[in-house]
């Protein structure tokens, strides 16, 4: 029987774990922290054995395969030992879809990632196929290959989760952008961690389509000099696509293949021009799988959004609160900055992943009134906007901070939640973040 070896007791090496058992493996699983209760229920439930606290690597080096969760680096000693072993390690999608014909839409990219999963899987579920959500978000994609037959997936899918493929090849690939994230895990070499947003499309063929943002320079340069074998399609804001999607007089305009589809932005459900392009890539992929215009056209405009991005909290005082705490990078704040047309006091800080602040520059001094660093460790927000804003407050709980807006915000501004940094320092994830926020702002 072929032992399968999961590192991390999480929502991806528990979906793994059932999965792996149903596929007939031995399987164990081992977290060097703890395993919350909820999952080692569901371990014991299925029987598999497992360890938590610490890894025991006699129990560990004789896999004959090993899947990794996606937050652990390559670099740990352990991962080390078990590739100069020859032992593959691999991602949960790597494993997971050996054992699903389903047709697989995988979308990666720094930012809108989650909307256009969200969107996509809603469009292709109104236009009544038979899908499942996964990857990065909500429930682990090996887990519903094991208990579910879905007939497509819209799969959300990070660097790291790239960076453990083999054969991975998703038949619609999207990338929504790159800007530099993650710096840290990429040796703070850009060109890694492009490479590693780019792994998405390694094993597409001729029959396979990559859906992409032909306005982001990034993208554009690496296609250029690393061509891929899948045919492309492109969204722009700015010019005309033979194949793929573009903006004309305020219509989206979409042709693939002499499918053509047109609609007007007006009828968005979302609002700014980041979520244009991201109704684009929905809106291809949709087409690519035949799912029919006027369904398109209806699930565009009654989506809701995705929670911690741009979420609309309160008003109070005719001051509105808005929690982007789902921004956590520099490209993400961007978006969410220019897209408000009010005065912004800003609470913004947390775990900075080697972040340049000097493209939010522009915005910070047309629009901010007021920052508030919220992080052990505001050094770096303090040396960038200290001198561009006159007022700037650390504080170091989410209550302080949204109190401290309460007081300097006035009629017709907008306090907004946009961190541009990870929120490990004094928060579990940014979904604890942004509650924290919400029950803040709720309490005021």
């Amino acid at each position: 029987m072929a032992r399968l070896v999961i590192l991390g007791g999480g929502e991806s090496g528990v979906g793994t774990a059932i999965l792996g058992k149903k596929q007939g493996f031995e399987v164990f699983v081992s977290d060097k922290g703890e395993i919350k209760e909820n999952y080692k229920n569901v371990l014991e439930h299925f029987e598999i054995e497992w360890e938590s606290g610490g890894h025991t690597e006699s129990k560990i080096l004789n896999a004959n395969v090993v899947m990794k969760s996606p937050g652990i680096p390559d670099k740990v000693a352990l991962v080390a030992k078990l590739v100069e072993l020859g032992i593959p390690v691999i991602s949960e999608i790597e494993f997971a879809t050996k054992y699903t014909d389903a047709t697989l839409i995988g979308i990666t990219g720094s930012n809108g990632k989650t909307t256009t999963t969200m969107l996509t899987h809603h469009v292709l579920k109104e236009g009544r196929l038979h899908v499942g959500m996964a990857g990065n978000i909500g429930d682990s994609y090996a887990k519903m290959v094991a208990e579910h037959d879905f007939g497509h997936y819209v799969l959300e899918i990070s660097s790291f989760q790239l960076d453990g493929i083999v054969d991975f090849k998703p038949h619609i690939a999207v990338i929504t952008n790159i800007t530099p994230d993650h710096l840290d895990r990429y040796e703070y070499k850009f060109e890694n961690y492009i490479a590693s947003k780019f792994r998405i499309a390694m094993n597409q063929d001729q029959n396979d389509y990559l859906i992409y943002d032909a306005d982001d320079p990034i993208i554009q340069n690496w296609l250029k000099t690393h061509p891929v074998q899948s045919k492309l399609l492109p969204f722009s804001l700015k010019e005309e696509q033979k194949q793929g999607a573009w903006l004309q007089n305020n219509n989206i305009k979409l042709n693939i293949e002499h499918k053509t589809l047109e609609m007007s932005t007006d009828i968005l459900a979302l609002e700014g021009q980041h979520n244009v392009k991201n109704t684009m890539a929905a809106s291809l992929a949709a087409m690519l799988v035949n799912v029919r215009k006027e369904a398109i056209r209806e699930s565009i405009q009654s989506f809701q959004g995705v929670p911690h991005r741009l979420e609309k909290v309160l008003k109070i005082n005719h001051v509105e609160y808005i929690n982007d705490s789902k921004a956590t990078n520099v490209n993400a704040t961007y978006y969410a900055l220019d897209g408000i047309k009010k005065p912004i006091v800003w609470i913004v800080g947390g775990v900075d992943k080697g972040n340049d602040y000097s493209e939010l520059m522009p915005l910070v001094r047309e629009k901010v009134k007021a920052v508030i660093c919220l992080g052990m460790d505001n050094t770096k927000l303090k040396e960038s906007f200290g001198n561009v804003i006159d007022l700037m407050v650390e504080t170091y709980s989410m209550e302080e901070a949204v109190k401290v807006a309460y007081k300097i915000s006035e009629r017709g501004d907008s306090v907004l939640l946009s961190p541009a940094c990870a929120s490990f320092d004094l928060f579990e994830n940014y979904e604890d973040r942004g509650n924290q926020f919400k029950t803040a702002v709720k309490n005021l």
